[in-house]
């Protein structure tokens, strides 16, 4: 042990531990006390005080480390905090999103006031969307895919001679991400084999 870490060492013992102090009480109140006192008594108040200050330089390890792992702890739950700070949010706005989406199926028809409206919706979502993705919000469209259970959620089994075993063949809602958290998985139908 170097000299500064006894010197360390002490200073924990004497701050923590009381008995440590009175030790030297009794080596400030000079050498009466210490000269009617053997060799073995010394050897053994010298023992217990080394024991001592080894637990207590024990405790300050320990509590050094329950720091810097409480310090690592916060760190990472502050930026958990900026990164998912939109996740409220960005999930209230997925019911627009799904209402846009909705109204430009739902646009149908030949008639030019029909075909300005699909035109302007479709203009609205491609900005929503847009502004979502600049935060961080992914979107999950697995047509096509294999089913993923983490991203993905069955919400049928259809039987497809033409479609791979366990591959999406129907998006009944498109899931969400945001900065790889699920914010909401896909709704789908899975394909079966014929």
């Amino acid at each position: 042990m170097s000299e500064e870490q006894t010197t360390q060492a002490l200073d924990v013992v004497n701050s923590v531990d009381p008995a440590s102090d009175a030790l030297q009480n009794d080596d400030a109140g000079g050498n009466s006390g210490n000269a009617d006192e053997s060799p073995e008594a010394l050897a053994e108040k010298l023992a217990a005080a080394q024991h001592a200050a080894a637990e207590n330089w024990d405790k300050l390890l320990r509590v050094q480390a329950e720091m810097d792992n409480l310090r690592r702890r916060t760190e990472k739950d502050l930026q958990n905090a900026h990164k998912y700070a939109l996740e409220k949010f960005a999930r209230e706005l997925l019911a627009v999103v799904d209402s846009l989406e909705l109204g430009i199926q739902a646009a149908t028809g030949d008639s030019p006031e029909v075909a300005k409206l699909r035109e302007g919706s479709d203009l609205t979502l491609k900005q929503l969307l847009g502004a979502l993705e600049k935060f961080g919000v992914a979107q999950i469209d697995p047509h096509g895919q294999k089913f993923n259970p983490e991203l993905h959620q069955a919400m049928a089994v259809e039987p497809s001679a033409e479609a791979e075993p366990n591959t999406v063949v129907k998006v009944f809602q498109k899931g969400y991400q945001l900065n790889d958290r699920l914010l909401r998985p896909a709704m789908v139908v899975i394909a079966q084999q014929a």
